[in-house]
C-alpha cells in the first residue's frame, strides 16, 4: 500500500526514525565494537555495485515480505519506491496533492469526485498507464477475494460501503460514492497496479480456490517482471543481503528544465539484521542514512561534522508504540486461540489496566529512550489536528504499583506464599509476550517490561521473532497473547481505520479471519469496541472538521479507558543523513527521502 503516513496505518519493524519504536540499549560485544575506529569494519560484504553511479544506500531490518503493493501489510515496504496512487502527501505541509492524477472536480454535493491522469502516462515497461489501469485497481482493492488492508480505508458509513470507480473517457476517472466521505482524498494514495500484467491473476483461481492474484508478485518473482509505475523500478534482490532499485525510465516527472527525475539512479537498501549492525555501517561510511537510536544519539551528535553527516529532528513522530493482549475468544477448529484461563484475564478490563499501572513508562523515557521522547497517551499521532491530549480529559496510566495492585485485587487476583500473582482459581499469572526481533528498542522495552510486572508477581516469558514470522502470528494463525509493536501513524485518522473497524485487516487485539483463511467459531466484540468502530464510521462520514474532532476525541477517551493497546512512548523523529545528499527538508510527515525525486548525490 501507499506509505503510511499517506494511506495508512501498518506494522512496523523499525518505523521511520523513530516511528513506533525506538531501539534498545547496546549490549556486550556491540559497544565494545563501537570503539573501534571508524574504518575498522569491513565494507566489503556491503560493496556498493557500480559505485561509479549518483547511489542512495539505506538498510532495512528484514527483507521484504511482497512485491505485490494491494497485499502488503508491513512497513518498511518497497512501495514507496516503486509505486504512486491518483495523490500524494506534501511531506513539509501534510497536504494532499496531485501524483497521477493532476487534478480533481469535486461535486456540491461531495459525492462525486473525478480525477484527471497526467497525459502520457506510462509503467515501467513502456506500456500506457491509464484509467483503465485505474478502474482494475480499484476493482482489485474492493473484491472480497483479495485480502488487503487498504479497503478498509474507504469503507463508507454503517454498512461499509465502497465507491463505485469507472472511467469517464480516456484520462478522467470517477469514485461515485453513497455520501460525503472526509477521508476520499488521502486514501487515493493507494498504488495503482497494471492491469495489462495482473488483471488474469484476478480472473484466474489456483486448485485452492483463491484468486492467482495472492500467489502473484511475490519475493521469488524476478525483479524484472515487477512492472511499476513509481519513481524506481526493482533492479536487483538478493535475500537475506539487499535490494537494488534503479531509477525508472517512464517515470512521469520532469524538472523546470524538462530534465526526467528522480536524479539518483539507484536506491540500495542493505538487509542488516539489526539497528546495531545499521548504525555500525553508518559509522563506517557504508550507509548514506540512519535512523537515530535514541542510545546512539550522544556518539552520533559528537561524530556531525568528522562524518559528514546531518541528525535532522522532526519533532513527535507520527507513530505510536504500544503493548496489546490478544483479546480473542474465538476458537478455529474447535480449539481456543488463547488459552480460557489466560484469555480471561487478558479481557478483564481492570487487569489490563492494573497493567498499565505497573509499566514504568518514564523509565523507559529516560533510560532506554534517552529523553528522546514523551510518554504516548493516544492512539492517534501527536502531530495530527485530531490528536486529544490528557489536558482533554484523556485517561492516563503514570506508574503507580499500589493502584496496580488494588485493581488486581479487585478483581479476584492475590499474590500466594512464593510472592507469585494468582487468580481466583490459583492458576499463576504467567504469559508469554512477543516482539520483532532486531528491533533494540522494542526488546530492550520487553526486558523492562517483563521486570516492571515482576514486581506485582507476574512472569513473562519473553520472546523476539522475526518480523516475518510475528505478522503472520498477528494476521493469519493468531496464535500469540502479548505482544510490543507500533503502528506508523498518519495525519488522517481514518488511515487507522483497518484497525478500529471490526472486521478491519490490522484489528490485531481481536482479530477476524481473512477471506481466504480458516474460519473462527465464536468470535465476538466488546461494546466499547463497537462504539469505537461506529465513531471511525462517523468521523468519515462528517465533513465538518470540529464534529470530526470530537468524534475521534472519544475514540481516544474509549481507548484509554478500556486499553486495548496499552500506549508506551511517542518518539522524537530523528534521522542522520549524510551531507552528500542534497535537497533533504526533513519533518516527521515525511522522513529525508518523501521528495525523492529531487534530491541529488554530491561528491564526498
Amino acid at each position: 500500500m501507499a506509505p503510511p503516513s499517506i494511506l495508512g496505518w501498518q506494522f512496523s519493524q523499525v518505523g521511520r526514525p523513530l516511528a513506533w519504536v525506538r531501539r534498545g540499549l547496546g549490549l556486550g560485544l556491540v559497544w565494545i565494537m563501537l570503539l573501534l575506529p571508524l574504518g575498522g569494519c569491513s565494507l566489503e560484504q556491503f560493496a556498493k555495485p557500480e559505485a561509479d553511479i549518483p547511489r542512495l544506500v539505506i538498510s532495512t531490518l528484514s527483507d521484504p515480505k511482497t512485491f505485490n503493493p494491494l497485499l502488503s501489510q508491513e512497513f518498511p515496504n518497497i512501495f514507496s519506491w516503486t509505486f504512486e496512487g491518483l495523490t500524494g502527501t506534501d511531506g513539509l505541509t501534510g497536504d494532499v496533492i496531485p501524483a497521477l492524477a493532476e487534478r480533481w472536480d469535486i461535486a456540491e454535493d461531495g459525492k462525486t469526485i473525478v480525477f484527471t491522469l497526467r497525459e502520457g502516462l506510462q509503467w515501467s515497461d513502456g506500456e500506457p498507464l491509464t484509467v483503465d489501469d485505474v478502474v482494475f485497481t480499484y476493482d482489485t482493492l474492493f473484491n472480497p477475494d483479495i485480502p488487503t488492508n487498504g479497503r478498509d480505508s474507504f469503507r463508507i458509513g454503517p454498512e461499509g460501503l465502497l465507491p463505485t470507480v469507472t472511467a469517464v473517457d480516456g484520462r478522467r476517472v470517477q469514485f461515485s460514492l453513497p455520501e460525503p466521505f472526509a477521508p476520499l482524498l488521502r486514501n487515493t494514495a493507494t498504488e495503482i497496479i497494471p492491469a495489462h500484467v495482473l488483471r488474469p491473476t484476478v480472473e484466474s483461481r489456483g486448485s485452492d480456490g483463491n484468486p492467482l492474484f495472492l500467489s502473484t508478485w511475490g519475493t521469488d518473482t524476478p525483479p524484472d517482471q515487477i512492472v511499476t509505475n513509481g519513481p524506481y523500478r526493482l533492479r536487483q534482490y538478493i535475500p537475506g543481503e539487499r535490494v537494488i532499485f534503479e531509477r525508472n525510465p517512464h517515470y512521469w516527472r520532469r524538472d523546470e528544465t524538462g530534465n526526467p527525475q528522480p536524479y539518483i539512479e539507484q536506491i540500495v537498501w542493505q538487509i542488516v539484521g539489526s539497528t546495531d549492525t545499521a548504525f555500525l555501517q553508518f559509522r563506517s561510511g557504508g550507509l548514506d542514512s540512519v535512523g537515530v537510536q535514541p542510545s546512539f544519539f550522544s556518539l552520533l551528535k559528537q561524530e556531525e561534522d568528522r562524518g559528514n553527516f546531518t541528525i535532522h529532528n522532526g519533532g513527535p513522530d507520527l507513530g505510536t508504540s504500544f503493548f496489546f493482549f490478544n483479546l480473542n475468544q474465538a476458537s478455529r477448529n474447535g480449539k481456543p486461540l488463547v488459552d480460557p484461563v489466560r484469555s480471561r484475564w487478558f479481557n478483564d478490563v481492570a487487569f489490563r489496566q492494573a497493567i498499565s499501572y505497573s509499566i514504568d513508562r518514564e523509565t523507559l523515557v529516560n533510560n532506554i529512550f534517552q529523553g528522546l521522547g514523551s510518554v504516548q497517551t493516544s492512539p492517534i499521532s501527536v502531530p495530527s489536528p485530531f490528536f486529544a491530549p490528557p489536558e482533554m480529559g484523556i485517561r492516563t496510566y503514570s506508574y503507580d504499583l499500589e493502584k496496580a495492585k488494588a485493581l488486581l485485587t479487585s478483581a479476584g487476583f492475590s499474590l500466594n506464599e512464593s510472592g507469585q500473582l494468582v487468580d481466583r482459581d490459583g492458576n499463576r499469572v504467567r504469559f508469554t509476550l512477543i516482539t520483532n526481533s532486531g528491533n533494540k528498542i522494542r526488546e530492550s522495552i520487553g526486558a523492562q517490561i517483563k521486570s516492571d510486572l515482576e514486581k506485582i508477581g507476574i512472569q513473562v516469558d519473553f520472546q523476539p521473532l522475526a518480523f516475518n514470522v510475528l505478522v503472520d502470528r498477528l494476521t493469519d494463525s493468531l496464535d500469540w497473547e502479548a505482544c510490543i509493536l507500533g503502528l506508523t501513524g498518519g495525519l488522517e485518522p481514518n488511515g487507522g481505520a483497518n484497525v478500529w473497524l471490526l472486521d478491519g485487516a490490522l484489528h490485531a487485539f481481536n482479530q477476524q479471519a481473512g477471506p481466504s483463511q480458516t474460519p473462527l467459531e465464536g468470535w465476538q466484540a466488546a461494546d466499547w469496541e463497537r462504539r469505537i468502530a461506529d465513531l471511525y464510521i462517523q468521523a468519515a462520514q462528517e465533513m465538518d472538521e470540529g464534529q470530526r474532532f470530537e468524534l475521534y476525541r472519544e475514540t481516544q477517551e474509549l481507548a484509554q479507558e478500556y486499553l486495548p493497546f496499552l500506549y508506551l512512548i511517542n518518539n522524537l523523529s530523528l534521522s542522520a543523513v549524510r551531507n552528500t545528499v542534497e535537497g533533504v527538508q526533513y519533518t516527521a510527515i515525511g522522513g529525508a527521502f518523501w521528495n525523492i525525486h529531487e534530491l541529488k548525490m554530491a561528491e564526498d
